[in-house]
């Protein structure tokens, strides 16, 4: 009998492009979904049942940003690079259409994504991310510093991605960091302290990852062409939930979802309830035909 790959034990494949290349990962069966990962992670950062459950009706795609993990090439957070990596990534596989998802710096490579090339995106779906422009509301230093540690402890999860307020939470939390751990073999290299400093660094300022000065983002997303899902925890810690509540009546196509008790990982703590939610907005929340 065949054994279907699942994320843990699925192998990792490479994109040549451009003279770098692009590790990914692909399975599942459906409409695909590609997802760009947080500020310092890696394909494995993220919670492999979460991503079973999206690949019972997605085929999804996971990938490590150029120079990042097992990619090779000059590394950078500059989110149109990010975003590039993304359109590049999905010519080599030969999509004409995704559902371009997204969780933290990888929801705001989304939206990048999904302004520069929108006859390529289908839905957005942004989970535990900010919306462009200056946040009213901003990150909690408790973060920032938690964040900036060499190494992430269960700990530091408990801070960084859940609400350690909650003892309901803190187990969601250690659960996933279990599962994460299960893959053994073929696993992308951490990103090293060095690395990470250093790119940062060379943004000078989170506003030149996260914001959009312009708010030329902002005008385009708000004008309803790509159906947009955000899934928030009640309280992320890294980028607030209020930043999106103003933003529900005005923008024409904007989904908001918020779990409680919940921070900055909510797919991680509640991985069944987002995929089912994740599946059901994109079977019935479709592209806008534009004039």
């Amino acid at each position: 009998m065949m054994t279907i790959a699942n994320a843990s034990t699925i192998e990792t494949s490479y994109a040549n492009l451009e003279g770098r290349t692009l590790a990914y990962r692909k399975f599942g069966k459906g409409p695909p979904l590609v997802l760009a990962v947080r500020f310092r992670g890696t394909m494995d950062s993220w919670d492999p049942l979460f991503l079973d459950e999206l690949a019972k009706n997605f085929t999804v795609v996971i990938f490590d940003y150029t120079g990042l993990g097992a990619s090779t090439g000059t590394p950078t957070y500059d989110r149109a690079s990010l975003a590039k990596d993304v359109g590049d990534l999905i010519d080599f596989l030969g999509f004409d259409k995704v559902v371009m998802g997204g969780w933290s710096l990888g929801g705001v490579v989304a939206q990048v994504f999904a302004v520069t090339y929108p006859d390529k995106v289908s839905q957005a779906v942004l989970i535990g991310t900010a919306p462009p422009g200056h946040p009213k509301v901003s990150a909690e230093p408790l973060f920032i510093k938690t964040a900036m540690n060499p190494v992430n402890t269960l700990d530091d999860e408990f801070i960084l991605f859940f609400e350690p307020a909650s003892e309901g939470s803190k187990a969601a939390a250690k659960r996933s960091h279990d599962r994460i751990a299960e893959r053994q073999i073929g696993r992308s290299p951490a990103i090293p302290e060095a690395t990470f400093m250093k790119l940062l660094s060379e943004a000078k300022d989170r506003s030149t990852i996260y914001s959009d000065p312009e708010m030329a983002h902002m005008k385009k997303l708000s004008g309803g062409d790509v159906p947009l899902l955000v899934i928030s925890g009640d309280h992320d810690i890294a980028c607030p939930v209020e930043n999106w509540l103003e933003l529900v009546r005005d923008w024409k196509s904007l989904h908001l979802v918020t779990l409680p008790q919940a921070g900055h990982g909510p797919h991680h703590q509640e991985p069944h309830y987002c995929a089912d939610v994740i599946a059901s907005f994109v079977r019935n929340h479709q592209v806008s035909e534009r004039p």
